[in-house]
């Protein structure tokens, strides 16, 4: 049996939507309560509760006597979804762009190897990168490639999406990936490209990539801030097994 979701609750979704949609921008004002009460068809009370609920979970902010704004929200990173930094953004509609610091080949160390699953020695590219939305640093990312099967990786192609490169280029069907995510202390190198104070705490996301013949085709690490990301997970309990006697 299907719950029916109360009014003002399917009217909060709805104006979610339009956000997630780019109907509603960023910064921009919602429109009023009398054009939300016509256009949703229901009462005042209802399109102020609809705003409350979305006003508590800072998706929209209220300024007395000048409006409702939509909030620039964090980005919910779906762990569960392979996706690149451009895709994760694009609800919001800005331009992301790289900054590449570092690209050079090395060889592969012993927990290098490890992680990539080659023989120690064997040469790897590495990667570092600052990531911007607009002009916004949104994240630090270290990634090592084995050179072995991306043998035309450029200083070029890591100015855009990595994945555009594996998948449209390269035509590679990428699988998965293993993550790991926990909160550290930033490098001082680290919160100086994003800006922030070194004892603030940043999440630290460590990736193996998979495509889909097993094959790991890079190792990474991703520092965020915590001002621009959540991380929301979905977890479900395992039912219990029923024993029976004889």
């Amino acid at each position: 049996m299907t719950t029916r979701l109360p009014m003002y609750r399917q009217i909060a979704h709805a104006i979610r939507d339009k956000i997630s949609t780019g109907i509603y921008k960023v910064g921009e004002t919602l429109p009023t309560e009398a054009q939300l009460r016509e256009e949703f068809s229901v009462s005042r009370v209802t399109i102020r509760q609809a705003l409350k609920l979305l006003i508590e979970q800072e998706e929209l902010e209220s300024i007395q006597g000048s409006g409702t704004y939509v909030k620039e929200s964090k980005i919910n990173y779906n762990i569960y979804q392979q996706s690149s930094f451009a895709e994760k953004w694009a609800h919001l509609q800005g331009v992301t762009h790289s900054d590449v610091l570092a690209f050079e080949v090395q060889a592969a160390s012993l927990t290098m190897a490890e992680h990539l699953e080659i023989h120690e020695g064997e040469r790897v590219f590495y990667i570092k990168r600052v990531r911007f939305l607009d002009e916004t640093a949104i994240t630090v990312e270290e990634t090592w490639m084995p050179t072995a099967i991306f043998p035309d990786l450029s200083y070029q192609v890591m100015q855009g999406s990595k994945y555009d490169y594996i998948e449209k280029q390269k035509k590679m069907v990428i699988d998965r990936s293993e993550q790991e995510i926990m909160p550290v202390l930033p490098p001082s190198d680290v919160a100086a490209l994003l800006g922030i104070n070194p004892t603030e705490p940043v999440i630290e996301k460590r990736t193996r990539g998979y495509l889909e013949n097993d094959t790991i085709f890079e190792y990474s690490r991703n520092y965020f801030t915590t001002n621009n990301y959540k991380f929301t997970l979905t977890s479900k309990r395992q039912r219990a097994k029923t024993s029976y006697s004889i």
